[in-house]
């Protein structure tokens, strides 16, 4: 996971995240806005994931999604 790379798309790929993990909340989103490692906290907290899993599955979700 290329960390620049998904700060530069993070206003594309916000919507994207609200669908894949729906108990984001808005306001989880702007406090991550692009930060990698916030991002994964947020998951970790909404979902009860050990971190590790939290990252295992962005990362897993970011590589598969489709990129335009």
């Amino acid at each position: 996971m290329n960390k620049d790379t998904f700060s530069g798309q993070w206003k594309q790929i916000k919507g994207e995240l609200k669908k894949r993990w729906g108990a984001l909340t808005d306001d989880d989103l702007k406090r991550a806005e692009g930060d990698y490692d916030k991002l994964i906290g947020a998951i970790q907290e909404r979902y009860g994931y050990a971190r590790e899993r939290a990252r295992q599955e962005f990362d897993d979700w970011y590589r598969m999604r489709p990129t335009t």
